[in-house]
């Protein structure tokens, strides 16, 4: 898929680590702490205009400087917006150290596991236009996953015993990770061998090979026994182009990219825009940051490849998943733009595990998980701030959170990979937060 105009693609990188672990308009740089600039239904504002106190949101900023300043990050770039006004959009550090370039408000980012929420939602359009149901077998829209048996104990020869499983996995197992798939990472088990072992997500294939894969592999758990971090937004990318007749990536910009003005998320970066395109790191044996992508045998991003990983493909700018979550947080609607219901996003930030489950997911107490996010359900439990936050990250320590309480969304761009990753995360929260002097939730 080619996009109209300045079309960008990021290739899928293999399996992500879970880290619980916006350019403008084309060519415009984003000047932070401006009031008088908009960007097509977002529009800059004083902190104080959405009753934030700048000197404390100021900490925000000087914190991930520190980070910077202490060798744990190269940059980061993060940005905030409350009543659908950016109140905050900050960067520091470096884009590429080596080449001494500057982090930039308008750098590229492999967004990796934030891929999901936007795959949910090309999900959920399809569903408002009666394509499937909640509670249809996934096999009814994917007819290979008919015959999957489910992991049982190995026997005394060391040969795999399968059993049926208790009933057909169903689509909203299939959103809320519960259906009985696995990553071949996060567990060790006989069946993530098998993942290994198959490449069940090869970057050189295409989504039917990833599919005719996991038909031959049975499930690591019974379907609904188990929230387990998986390919199954991987396999609703595959859903979305059966349902649609479409190619996953023109889906995405047909129905999301270009409705919402997303100039820089796709699954390839073009070479006019290669200069953008942060450098990510790991750290080395001595604490020191050095280049490394992280997941190895991968393609380069700056080439378009056959695998759209609904799971993890897309590379964006902060501007574009800023407004990717402010239409969320308007209930489906940004700019003029309706993508989904208002309803509908409800439906998707509503609890979806089911009965029985624990509300810990990933040791996150008090997290619930919906239709492709995870919420806070208990902020005392998941040390948050407001019940039914709701957020997602990136392997490479990107991360994002929609508050429907404050009327915020957050985003948060970094490129690390490794143990030592900085808290970003719960920094950025506590430090916003403790600058809004007019909360919504008291």
């Amino acid at each position: 898929m080619k996009k109209k105009s300045t079309p960008l693609y990021l290739t899928w990188r293999g399996v992500f680590a879970l880290a619980l672990s916006l350019i403008f308009l084309a060519g415009c740089a984003v000047q932070p702490n401006q009031s008088s600039r908009s960007t097509a239904g977002l529009t800059f504002a004083t902190p104080e205009s959405v009753g934030v106190d700048s000197e404390r949101l100021e900490r925000l900023t000087q914190a991930m400087q520190g980070f910077v300043d202490e060798g744990k990050l190269a940059g980061v770039v993060t940005a905030a917006a409350r009543d659908g006004k950016i109140f905050h959009f900050e960067s520091v550090g470096q884009r590429d150290i080596a080449a001494g370039s500057p982090m930039t408000d308008d750098a590229l980012f492999r967004i990796y596991s934030m891929t999901k929420p936007i795959t949910g939602v090309a999900m959920m359009i399809l569903y408002e236009r009666g394509l499937f149901k909640l509670s249809d077998p996934v096999s009814l829209h994917i007819p290979e996953f008919a015959d999957l048996q489910v992991y049982a104990g190995m026997d005394d020869n060391g040969n795999m015993i399968t059993e049926p499983p208790d009933h057909p996995m169903t689509v909203r197992e299939l959103m809320n990770h519960t259906g009985g798939l696995t990553y071949g990472l996060f567990s060790q088990s006989p069946v993530d061998d098998m993942y290994n072992a198959a490449a069940v997500l090869d970057p050189a294939s295409n989504l039917q090979d990833m599919i005719d894969k996991l038909a031959k592999i049975p499930l690591r758990q019974q379907p609904g026994s188990l929230w387990h971090y998986s390919v199954s937004v991987d396999v609703q990318g595959y859903m979305v182009e059966k349902l649609s007749g479409q190619r996953f990536s023109d889906f995405l910009e047909q129905n999301i990219f270009q409705p919402l003005g997303m100039v820089d998320t796709d699954f390839f970066v073009p070479a006019e825009k290669a200069d953008r395109l942060a450098e990510v790191y790991a750290y080395g044996p001595d604490g020191l940051l050095f280049p490394s992508e992280g997941f190895t045998n991968g393609p380069s991003y700056l080439v378009e490849h056959n695998f759209e990983g609904g799971g993890g493909g897309l590379v964006g700018s902060t501007m574009d998943y800023l407004r990717f979550s402010q239409m969320l947080l308007n209930g489906g609607e940004l700019d003029g733009a309706r993508i989904l219901a208002p309803l509908t996003v409800e439906l998707m930030h509503r609890n979806q595990l089911p009965k029985g489950l624990s509300d810990s997911i990933l040791g996150a107490n008090g997290t619930t998980f919906g239709l492709d996010f995870a919420i806070i359900e208990d902020p005392v439990e998941a040390e948050g701030y407001s019940k039914g936050e709701y957020y997602w990250g990136g392997a490479a320590g990107t991360w994002f959170w929609v508050d429907p309480v404050e009327n915020i969304v957050f985003v948060g761009m970094i490129q690390q990979f490794g143990n030592g990753i900085p808290d970003v995360r719960g920094t950025s929260r506590r430090l916003l937060y403790q600058a809004i002097m007019e909360p919504n939730g008291l």
